[in-house]
């Protein structure tokens, strides 16, 4: 027989067995239903003789079973065997509902590769090999889709192949991490089918798998797309939830659109348009915000008094260095030959705007020279950040600047 006995029969969840071998705490049956770990899906958890079952891994004699503590039990006993039926039934349905969602992508997405799978107890990843850009839309059809597998109540099958016929079948999705299962003997291949919902229909899915999965897809429940990442280049991630994580998904995500709509004072499925029209105003808000700020930097910085030859020195508060460069500039001319603001964002910093004489990076670099950090420019602009000094002292410094420059 290919495969494992968990994946030929998923509901066997108790069994006796007969201990072949015994290393510490690492036991080997005569025969085990226990699922060993293999192409994405984690091995089961249960008791053998009471304790706790670790681990299981497929070894040279048959299935390897860690246990919590060493078995009191010795080689030829019968022991009972338990799986955890919970966590049997959950990767029954998650695996089957991977297979769901990649029948689903076989519809939406172009020259789809299988790119790995795994489950764990919160969630379940498929990855999507595609050119197709899988955005938000894609994601909610995949969504979609998937659910509608559930509810159509497709019936599951697998059966032994032989290799030759199944790599002949076009319709067989074949991934060498996941074939670890499947092609136990070499000679056969475990395939998986989801059927269609007809006799004449094509099947959702088929795929070469040594997995447990659920009889039919109604067994698997409401499923739930959690998020989507790009583990490489191709590649889409997709991760997704199915019984009770999935159903709180949904809770969480539904509640949030009603609060969302609440606060909006709109419908649910309004949402999108009140939103469109919430960011257009907000933009609004900001670009005149912007611009008053603006005005008022201008105002403010047009304020300082004059110094030396008629420079502006002097401190600003509330507004960064990228501000405080865009006003200096507009300020600085005839009337006005140097702009030398000093301010503090994260650190103290200084812009400094000159019709070119003398040269505002040459400034910069005399206040940095001064008060440390780092900086320069051009002769029209320059700006010097990470200054150790007060601002106070920073502009006393720019006004004997001015005075300097006023007596050449």
């Amino acid at each position: 027989m290919t495969g494992q006995r968990a994946a030929a029969d998923p509901t066997v969840r108790s069994f006796d067995a007969e201990i072949r071998s015994i290393d510490r705490t690492d036991v080997v049956l005569d025969h085990s239903y226990f699922y060993a770990e293999s192409g994405g899906q984690p091995a089961d958890r249960g008791t053998i003789a009471g304790i706790s079952v670790e681990a299981v891994q497929e070894g040279e004699e048959g299935h390897v079973h860690t246990l919590s503590a060493p078995i009191d039990a010795a080689i030829g006993e019968t022991v009972p065997c338990v799986i955890d039926a919970p966590f049997r039934t959950y990767c029954m349905r998650a695996h089957t509902a991977s297979h769901a969602l990649y029948g689903a992508g076989r519809r939406l997405l172009d020259d789809l590769g299988y790119g790995g799978f795994d489950i764990d107890a919160e969630k379940v990843r498929v990855d999507f090999v595609t050119p197709t850009k899988i955005d938000d839309s894609v994601l909610v059809e995949l969504e979609r889709l998937v659910n509608r597998v559930v509810w159509d109540s497709l019936s599951v099958s697998w059966e032994e192949v032989p290799v030759e016929t199944a790599r002949e079948m076009e319709e067989i999705a074949f991934n060498t991490k996941t074939e670890d299962g499947a092609m136990a003997n070499g000679d056969t291949v475990r395939v998986v089918t989801i059927h269609g919902t007809g006799d004449g229909d094509d099947p959702w899915d088929v795929a070469a798998c040594g997995g447990t999965h659920v009889a039919n897809t109604n067994e698997i429940g409401p499923i739930s797309v959690l998020s989507r990442s790009n583990p490489g280049e191709g590649m889409t991630r997709v991760e997704f939830a199915v019984g009770p994580v999935g159903i709180e998904q949904r809770k969480t995500v539904h509640q949030a659109a009603i609060d969302a709509a609440h606060a909006a004072e709109t419908g649910i499925t309004e949402l999108p348009n009140a939103v469109d029209r919430l960011t257009t105003t907000q933009n609004e808000l900001r670009a005149e915000v912007t611009a008053l700020k603006s005005r008022l930097l201008k105002q403010h910085i047009r304020g300082f008094d004059p110094v030396g030859n008629g420079w502006a020195v002097g401190t600003v508060g509330g507004f960064d260095a990228t501000d405080a460069g865009t006003v200096a500039k507009d300020v600085v001319g005839d009337e006005v030959p140097v702009v030398a603001v000093v301010g503090s964002a994260s650190a103290p910093f200084v812009v400094i705007a000159s019709t070119g004489s003398p040269g505002a990076g040459e400034l910069v670099n005399d206040v940095t020279s001064e008060f440390g950090g780092g900086g320069g420019g051009s002769e029209t602009f320059a700006q010097g950040g990470g200054l150790s000094g007060d601002l106070d002292a920073v502009v006393s410094f720019l006004t004997e600047c001015a005075a300097s420059h006023a007596h050449e």
